[in-house]
């Protein structure tokens, strides 16, 4: 059984593709269990690394698996912060099918769930994109939007400029205009698009900065006690989730103003079971605020993984 690297994975899973069969998908789910979530204390002092179980299958078709660890200071010794290994099996006969490269599974399934979720609820001519944060995820993010919005100019914050303008560079061949910003609360107040993915515990996008019209991707704050985004955003803003349930468990955007009471879960205006399988419609007036808040679902995972294995044909990962 052959593995399947990250370049693979990457090759494998244009933007185009994806997003439609993610769309397709969330329309008509299979089996998704809640998942696994374990924290593993750091004997070290550092921060707690984060190991994250997630099947989901189809009867009669197949089954996933994605195992993952979450370490947050692999920074510092220069290890991404997300590793680990997808499984594909048939549903029928448990066979294994493939094992593939999760962390560039898991990038470009997050960038393509929040790119399918502006398309329901971001102004259609947005034209400028933040991108607020410097990992993996920025680069999948910035061209995931640019998929379904007329992105033009695309702006990069981080707390480290000198990796923002990396992250700048490595993307000079898209057809926009880049250019690395030194203030974020001047770079929120200009963006159509706010799109996030820290792992910041604290709230880095204040409500008072943004603007009528404008959407706040949240893609970071994957713990409870995590924030990327303060109440005033939740105040202000209406808001889409991935899953109802994942959303107001996972995330300390939203758990921690549903705790303090400032939030409601009856609030939440739709998840993209609803908005795909069109059991809700999103109706965007032009002065709102929309937020999309990510926690991830294994739906996604094991959606990527299939098109993985379609596209690469079975002769070639086996």
């Amino acid at each position: 059984m052959k593995f399947i690297d990250a370049g693979q994975v990457a090759d494998a899973l244009p933007f185009s593709l994806l997003i439609e069969a993610l769309a397709t998908s969330f329309a008509n789910p299979g089996i998704v269990p809640l998942r696994q979530h374990y924290d593993i204390a750091n004997p070290h002092g550092g921060r707690e690394t984060t190991l994250l179980m997630m099947p989901a299958w189809q009867a009669g078709k197949q089954i996933g698996v994605k195992l993952v660890t979450v370490a947050p200071d692999n920074a510092e010794p220069g290890l991404p912060s997300i590793q680990g290994i997808y499984l594909l099996m048939d549903a029928v006969t448990g066979s294994v099918l493939a094992t593939m490269d999760a962390p560039a599974l898991t990038a470009k399934r997050t960038a393509a769930a929040s790119a399918l979720a502006s398309r329901f609820v971001s102004r259609p001519d947005s034209t400028h994109l933040l991108m607020v944060g410097t990992g993996t995820l920025a680069p999948q993010l910035i061209q995931a939007h640019m998929a379904v919005r007329p992105i033009k100019r695309v702006t990069i914050w981080g707390r480290d400029r000198h990796k923002a303008e990396a992250v700048a560079d490595k993307l000079r061949s898209l057809p926009v205009q880049l250019d690395v910003a030194t203030e974020l609360q001047a770079a929120v107040s200009q963006a159509d698009i706010i799109s996030c993915a820290t792992l910041s515990r604290t709230p880095l996008i204040q409500g008072a900065w943004l603007q009528p019209g404008q959407h706040l991707d949240l893609v970071g704050a994957y713990r409870p006690d995590m924030r990327e985004a303060d109440d005033d955003c939740i105040r202000r803003s209406r808001i889409v989730v991935d899953n109802y349930q994942g959303a107001c468990k996972e995330t300390g955007d939203l758990v921690i103003p549903i705790q303090s009471g400032l939030l409601s879960p009856s609030a939440l205006a739709a998840d993209l079971f609803e908005l795909c399988g069109g059991a809700k419609v999103f109706q965007r007036q032009a002065q709102d605020i929309t937020l999309f808040k990510s926690v991830g679902h294994a739906l996604e995972d094991l959606v990527a993984a299939q098109l993985v294995y379609q596209r690469l044909g079975a002769q070639d990962v086996m």
